[in-house]
């Protein structure tokens, strides 16, 4: 593979930084270190893997959205959208937990090239279709950390003691607030996602609408997201109840999609 030292490359930076902001975060300087050149240093790597997605992605013209180039995608977008929250939160220290996860899926296309392009004639409808659900799973991946992230200090507060590489987390309010955020965000581009597979199917895919699993799944996840908003808005649910209902929307999602395509893709090889 010609691309292989870029992969590399790419591998070992975001390795590097993730090395590097984890004993920042040990030593509690995380804040201050992601304010300096540092904090910027992690475009290097989030250019090289964008770079190295847009040649897998449309590879001799088609669009190839396979099981492996779907999860380095949405992990990339994750990386992205830490890096740019952490102008408007102090969320340093989530970043630092998210580079290890964008190294391995910055190298994963290199291990398991993807063999399913999907069309050559990609219509403005499919690619905004395409965009809206990467990057609303892009989103509810960054709500799920947050809420595990979210249970596990909460834990750890209750026993009066927390490992040092988690206190220089943001308060839990602070990473409630966000989680919320996100969620809504990330719920506002599935509804998009899910309508327009519905309204625009003949176009999207050349077949009338289909009840299938895949569409199953989805629409669960969409409900579960919506009662887990409502219920927060309406009664104040937080804390252990906004987790347990946040993994369980984000499975549901894995299910509608990364779900699917292994078993096509990895069981079936089709």
């Amino acid at each position: 593979m010609s691309n292989l030292p870029l992969y590399v490359i790419t591998f070992l930076a975001y390795s590097v930084l993730a090395v590097y902001f984890w004993r920042a975060q040990s030593a509690g300087s995380i804040d201050v270190l992601n304010r300096g050149m540092i904090g910027h240093a992690v475009l290097l790597p989030l250019a090289l893997h964008a770079y190295l997605l847009y040649g897998n992605l449309f590879s001799g013209g088609d669009l190839n959205l396979g099981l492996i180039n779907a999860l380095s995608l949405i992990l990339w977008l994750t990386m992205l959208v830490y890096w740019v929250a952490r102008f408007f939160y102090p969320i340093a220290s989530l970043q630092t937990l998210v580079l290890p996860l964008a190294a391995v899926g910055a190298l994963l296309p290199a291990l398991f090239p993807a063999v399913h392009p999907l069309t050559n004639n990609l219509s403005f409808i499919l690619e905004a279709h395409i965009l809206a659900a990467m990057l609303a799973y892009s989103l509810f991946t960054i709500a799920v950390l947050h809420a595990g992230l979210m249970s596990l200090v909460e834990k750890r507060l209750h026993h009066a003691t927390l490992p040092r590489v988690l206190q220089g987390l943001p308060p839990l309010l602070t990473m409630e607030t966000l989680l919320f955020r996100i969620i809504g965000a990330g719920f506002v581009l599935l509804t998009l996602t899910l309508v327009s597979g519905v309204v625009f199917s003949d176009q999207l895919f050349g077949k009338p609408w289909q009840f299938n699993h895949k569409m199953l799944f989805g629409f669960i996840s969409w409900c579960v997201f919506a009662v887990l908003l409502l219920g927060h808005h309406y009664k104040g649910w937080r804390g252990r109840t906004a987790v347990r209902w946040t993994m369980s929307g984000f499975i549901f999602l894995l299910l509608a999609y990364l779900g699917t395509k292994f078993v096509l893709e990895v069981l079936l090889h089709r």
